[in-house]
């Protein structure tokens, strides 16, 4: 199959299309620490569509981006169903994007339409490719649409294999709002999901997220 166009399925603080501009053409989102390089190709995605990923959305290790509260993780084998918004972007596009959320620099270099990447395609012929160590480097393959691989990125290990960590508030913010422009969420829904999740659940309630939002 031909990868050199995928649909990037973010379900993190990147289904808000402010933070995702700044990893594809740089820039410091709202509320966190750093300021991304962004991509060799800095173009917006060509569309945008919102998805469910079936699986787990959980928080856990530490984000210094976000004040040290827990990221958002995505375990494919944790049951139900993660709301994500899926970016029709390049190959290279993706690549670069998976590099900074690991804290490196995008490739160096022009990038001309590059020919079908092998790490892409094996993770869309076995559905999941771990191409290292690091809690962004597990490839997810869920399926297609529109006839393009839908990926995303999320930690080696299971939800049950790691300890929670509730995210900060500036991250729920981000989310909230990521939820509310991809899927039309209401703030009292996307605060009820969020503090739901594994990490966050008993550490925020409903009540405190949706205030958040307000």
């Amino acid at each position: 199959m031909d990868t050199r166009r995928v649909w990037y399925a973010a379900y993190g603080s990147n289904t808000h299309r402010e933070r995702l501009m700044c990893y594809l053409a740089g820039g410091r989102p709202p509320g966190g620490a750093r300021t991304y390089p962004g991509c060799r190709d800095p173009r917006p995605p060509e569309r945008s569509l919102p998805v469910l990923l079936p699986g787990l959305l959980y928080f856990a290790t530490s984000s210094p981006v976000w004040g040290g509260g827990g990221r958002a993780f995505h375990d494919p084998d944790g049951g139900g169903e993660t709301p994500a918004y899926a970016h029709l972007l390049t190959a290279a596009q993706f690549r670069d994007i998976a590099a900074q959320e690991m804290y490196r620099e995008p490739g160096a270099g022009p990038d001309p339409d590059p020919d079908p990447d092998p790490d892409l395609a094996g993770a869309v012929a076995h559905g999941r490719v771990r191409l290292g160590p690091g809690r962004y480097e597990t490839l997810v393959c869920p399926g297609l649409l529109d006839g393009r691989p839908v990926l995303t990125f999320t930690a080696p290990w299971h939800r049950g294999e790691v300890a929670g960590n509730p995210p900060s508030a500036a991250y729920l913010r981000q989310l909230a709002a990521g939820l509310a422009a991809a899927h039309g969420w209401s703030a009292v829904r996307a605060a009820e999901y969020l503090a739901t999740r594994p990490g966050a659940a008993g550490h925020w309630t409903p009540e405190e997220v949706a205030a958040l939002v307000a």
